[in-house]
């Protein structure tokens, strides 16, 4: 589906309601293999997908009697001039709705319906059939972000989205994946291979690269998968190797918060008990039966989180609910 890029493309772009950058389907595929289970005798929204462009819609619609498909919806945008030639449909967005009879039907030859309206996520028309949909499934404008994830929170649905890493530092985001309510999917940065761009932008970012077929593709290494479908990674048990005692120089302590620093998921002491300070990738690991998320960037003072007066990156405070207290246990664990 359309998207922003990262960075400065990002700022650029802030105030767009209707992007041109597209999910590359071999990374939908490696996403959506984890949670095939969840669709069966379901209805899935592409609601920010033009069904002709949207490789998400191509994904579900090729996919539907596998994944046990109950319908499949996706709607996109137009803003009030970019149809401005096209007299069928001019200033309105639209939508396609399947079922299981319609497979034998070219993708090009589905009928759209016409909205009333542009086809915002936001208008009536969209949620209209976001409330008959069961989950969501597409790539937000970044710049919305916030805005679409609270849509989906306020009516209910179940959703598998992409995002900027940095949305996680939201704080609304944040507090969602506190409460256990959204949490992250399988890949993220590199795992998420790139984004399809249209031929009038500029090729600039992290990295560049004209593929096979000649499609122009971005890789800004810096985008994760959003989610509350359960996925069985988000229960596997982070193996700690790393001891407190008697290491401790390798641990700082904050300057405003009882709590010590860790610059590496990896690092997370065994044995330590307390308030731990870790990166935000942490989330990528976090299983909320072996950690408790205590709260995000501040110290006691309300102030970033400071060790001798200057700040790492921003830190998530944890807990880790199952700590080793003893040299003794530590001894029997590796004899």
């Amino acid at each position: 589906m359309a998207r922003q890029a990262t960075n400065g493309n990002l700022h650029k772009a802030k105030g767009a309601k209707s992007d041109e950058f597209y999910t590359l389907l071999e990374d939908i595929h490696r996403e959506l293999a984890y949670y095939k289970n969840n669709f069966r005798g379901k209805t899935v929204y592409c609601n920010c997908d033009n069904p002709r462009e949207s490789n998400f819609f191509r994904y579900f619609f090729s996919n539907f009697k596998q994944l046990g498909l109950e319908k499949l919806i996706a709607s996109y945008y137009v803003n009030d001039t970019s149809n401005l030639f096209n007299l069928e449909g001019a200033g309105h967005g639209g939508y396609i709705e399947c079922s299981e009879d319609d497979l034998e039907i070219p993708i090009s030859e589905l009928p759209i319906k016409f909205f009333n309206g542009d086809g915002d996520f936001r208008s009536q028309d969209s949620v209209s059939l976001l409330e008959r949909a069961d989950i969501v499934v597409t790539n937000p404008p970044f710049s919305l972000f916030r805005e679409f994830v609270s849509q989906l929170i306020r009516y209910e649905k179940k959703f598998l989205i992409i995002g900027n890493i940095n949305a996680i530092t939201y704080k609304d985001i944040f507090h969602l994946i506190q409460t256990n309510q959204i949490w992250l999917g399988v890949h993220l940065g590199r795992g998420i291979s790139g984004f399809k761009v249209p031929e009038h932008y500029e090729m600039y970012g992290t990295e560049t690269h004209i593929s096979a077929n000649g499609d122009r593709i971005i890789s800004p290494n810096n985008c994760l998968w959003l989610t509350n479908l359960d996925v069985q990674t988000r229960h596997n048990i982070l193996e700690l190797t790393k001891i407190y005692d008697g290491n401790e120089n390798q641990y700082p302590k904050f300057d405003n918060f009882d709590g010590i620093n860790v610059n590496r998921t990896q690092d997370i002491p065994m044995d330590y008990a307390g308030a731990i300070g870790v990166p935000i990738t942490f989330l990528h690991k976090y299983n909320p039966s072996q950690f408790d998320i205590i709260r995000f960037r501040k110290g006691d003072d309300g102030k970033d989180l400071a060790i001798n007066g200057k700040c790492p990156y921003f830190r998530i405070l944890i807990k880790n609910k199952w700590p080793i207290k003893a040299k003794s246990s530590l001894g029997s664990l590796f004899a």
